[in-house]
C-alpha cells in the first residue's frame, strides 16, 4: 500500500502532469498510480487533455482577439 489514496491522487493530477509537484510529493502519486487503474485511467484522461490544450494555445493569439483586449483594456482607462 502506497502512501497516498484516489483521493489525494487525483487532486494532485494536474499538479503532478504540468510538474508543479515537488519531487518528494510525487512519489507516494506515481506510487498509487501504478497500482490503481481507476487513477491511471484518470491520469491519462488529463494528459491527454492537457496535451490538447498546449497545441490549441500553441502559436499568437489572432488578430480580432488581440485587438478585443486592447478595445477592452483601452476601455478601463476611459
Amino acid at each position: 500500500m502506497s502512501g497516498c489514496d484516489c483521493e489525494h491522487a487525483r487532486a494532485n493530477l494536474e499538479e503532478l502532469i504540468r510538474g508543479e509537484l515537488r519531487e518528494v510529493d510525487c512519489g507516494p502519486i506515481r506510487e498509487h498510480l501504478a497500482d490503481c487503474p481507476e487513477c491511471r485511467d484518470e491520469q491519462q484522461v488529463f494528459e491527454k487533455l492537457t496535451v490538447a490544450v498546449r497545441r490549441a494555445c500553441d502559436g499568437p493569439a489572432p488578430p480580432s482577439l488581440r485587438d478585443a483586449v486592447l478595445d477592452s483594456m483601452r476601455a478601463l482607462h476611459d
